[in-house]
């Protein structure tokens, strides 16, 4: 992070924090500023935060006006904090050609914001001069994004710019073309200043703050410890603490990785410990903490963005969103309690875990994501007034805290932290305006979405199988928000146009989008959880793949039956679908196990798969063959259990 961390005797040990976080979170690698040069660079970082705070909550200035200073202060505080490359950083230093890029970034942004309403009324043609500020601040917001983000985004970025520039504008001369996509994609709201950069400044930003503050009161080593207390003791309990800690932390935090190295430092030792694998230690936990980002109420940046996409008050994303996020983490539960059991692996002894009662009365630390999800729920307050109120209520609380006490020091370093976790979503969501500008301009949406409906041949079924490996692919080097932005615009279409709902044809791409943190080649989330166990990464990966099985299921029951969304459906039906739904992911994670009450042969995990999966599919006939199935698999290891123990023994 900014803030430069002194070394400890931890930093000698096997699993060295930091740089776990250093080598698979991108916003990690930062610049070290010590004495008055990191006082001026919190300053800057500060005064961000109150900025945006401010301007969300009172400033009523105009659009354009508003987002190109967020824009500006991206561009700014992100060459400030992250240098040009990976590596061992120089304390307070800074080249001279990332200062020159600073300067002229952030001049091109703030020019366009006190020229605002001349360049409105201006029209489409451009003078020389304006073409090259918007071309250099085109350039410098995506530096930045390759900077704070990684590169894979950037090569999308510039491939779809490039096609813009040759093959998908008309304009006969290259100062036409410059004048049209420089106009397009900076000086409208078409690209740079579209949806996602405007729900990042408005809502986004605002709620990363509170997540810092929240932070700072200690509440994810509260959710540790009442996870060890509640289901600790049971058979394989650390496995199952870092499935129902994530769950909890994934309430505030949208971050695979950072969840994973965060809860994952103290799960992923205790798992081992009890005698998990270490590949399946380091899975579990990465299964769990990117399942974080599907869990209300904040569910990383992407929710944020659904909610301006479909026109739905964010309060009804989060309500709709319950349902796939516990039968997600019901999956990885189950998994883990069949590997424990066939494994014959042990809970926490009554010594090692903490009293129930005595974490009972830090429950108050809860108040402010409880009041925040009121807040939110009613509606009848914006989403900047919540989440400000729930900052408040944080600070509050943490006076009853000793440990975590939010003094002005932390107040101070919690601003500047909120300020910093901003640049990374923002410059990404800037970036992937511009590739969602570039496909709206060139009309390659529509040729996309019609070969793909034809390529589908009318097939719900195999469109989304094809939008789900657009996602995978696109995710492996996206980060989920970029990604969420880009389907929207190109596959989400696809899937409304075959009859899925729009609500479900957002949430398909949304899951999709964040499995990709654990989806082989590139799965940073299982690779930071490898890291701290010490295990193979791509087995992690692959075994992370196995526990979320969920994630690739879930999707499809609600595109296919919307009624787990809520949509046009009955109490029954609701029902139905989470009992069937449940059922069949049981199925499935027992037959990817090879263990229900004890070893499955493989013509029974072939049984087991199949009834699984009918029952995941919508309709009574498959619910009744699916039920058969697995029914029959449960009877058969119910009579030869008896036979397989004596063997065993």
């Amino acid at each position: 992070m900014l803030f430069n961390k002194k070394k400890t005797s931890e930093a000698h040990q096997p699993m060295d924090l930091e740089t776990v976080m250093k080598k698979f979170d991108r916003e990690s690698n930062t610049r070290i500023w010590e004495g008055k040069p990191k006082f001026f660079v919190s300053c800057i970082l500060v005064f961000f935060s109150l900025f945006c705070m401010y301007v969300t909550l009172f400033a009523s200035w105009l659009e354009e006006i508003r987002l190109t200073s967020f824009v500006g202060f991206i561009v700014l505080i992100g060459y400030l904090v992250f240098p040009a490359k990976k590596g061992t950083q120089k304390v307070n230093s800074m080249p001279w050609y990332d200062i020159v890029a600073m300067i002229f970034g952030t001049a091109a942004f703030f020019y366009f914001t006190f020229n605002a309403k001349d360049i409105i009324q201006q029209g489409s043609i451009l003078e020389t001069h304006q073409i090259i500020i918007g071309i250099v601040g085109i350039l410098s917001l995506i530096e930045v994004c390759r900077r704070s983000v990684g590169m894979p985004i950037v090569i999308v970025a510039v491939a779809f710019i490039v096609y813009a520039l040759f093959w998908g504008s008309s304009n006969p001369t290259v100062m036409g073309k410059l004048n049209y996509i420089t106009h397009n994609l900076f000086y409208t709201k078409e690209g740079i200043l579209s949806t996602p950069i405007n729900v990042s400044s408005k809502f986004i930003v605002v709620f990363i703050i509170f997540g810092a503050f929240l932070e700072r009161t200690g509440i994810a080593d509260f959710f540790i410890k009442i996870s060890n207390s509640v289901v600790g003791g049971f058979s394989g309990g650390p496995a199952k603490v870092a499935v129902v800690a994530s769950a909890l932390e994934g309430m505030v935090s949208g971050s695979s990785v950072a969840n994973t190295v965060g809860s994952g430092s103290v799960t992923i030792p205790l798992m081992k410990k009890t005698g998990y694998k270490p590949e399946f230690a380091g899975a579990a936990e990465a299964a769990a903490s990117t399942g974080g980002q599907i869990m209300p109420p904040i569910m990383g940046a992407a929710a944020f963005l659904m909610a301006d996409y479909l026109g739905m008050p964010y309060g009804k994303i989060a309500v709709i969103a319950i349902l796939p996020a516990v039968l997600y983490f019901a999956g990885i539960f189950i998994a883990v309690h069949l590997e424990a059991k066939k494994e014959g692996l042990r809970g926490l002894t009554k010594e090692e875990l903490p009293k129930f009662l005595p974490l009972l009365k830090q429950s108050y630390l809860l108040l402010p994501l409880v009041l925040l999800i009121y807040l939110v729920g009613t509606g009848k307050n914006s989403l900047q007034f919540a989440a400000t109120i729930a900052i408040i209520v944080a600070i509050v609380v943490s006076l009853f805290n000793k440990e975590n006490r939010i003094t002005p020091k932390r107040i101070w370093e919690a601003l500047a932290a909120g300020g910093q976790g901003t640049i990374t979503v923002a410059a990404a969501c800037g970036v992937a305006g511009i590739i969602a500008g570039t496909i709206t301009m060139t009309g390659l949406a529509t040729t996309m979405i019609n070969a793909i409906v034809a390529l589908a041949g009318g097939q719900v079924i195999i469109a989304l199988f094809l939008t789900m490996l657009c996602c995978i692919v696109l995710g492996m080097g996206v980060p989920t928000t970029a990604n969420y932005c880009i389907m929207a615009a190109t596959c989400a279409p696809i899937l409304m146009r075959m009859g899925v709902p729009p609500v479900a044809a957002h949430f398909f791409v949304f899951y999709f989008g964040i499995v990709a943190d654990l989806t082989p080649p590139v799965a940073l989330a299982a690779y930071a959880g490898a890291a701290i166990a010490q295990a193979n990464p791509m087995k992690t990966a692959v075994t992370a793949t196995k526990l979320a099985i969920g994630a690739f299921i879930v999707p499809y029951v609600f595109a296919l039956n919307p009624a787990m969304l809520f949509i046009d459906t009955t109490v029954y039906e609701v029902v139905t679908i989470c009992i069937t739904s449940l059922v069949g992911i049981f199925a499935v994670s027992a037959s990817l196990e090879g263990y229900l009450l004890h070893h499955m042969p493989w013509y029974q995990r072939i049984l087991c798969l199949t009834g699984g999966l009918l029952l995941i599919y919508p309709g009574l006939v498959t619910d009744l063959i699916g039920f058969s199935l697995v029914g029959t698999v449960l009877a058969l290891q119910f009579f030869t259990r008896k036979k397989y123990l004596s063997m065993r023994n």
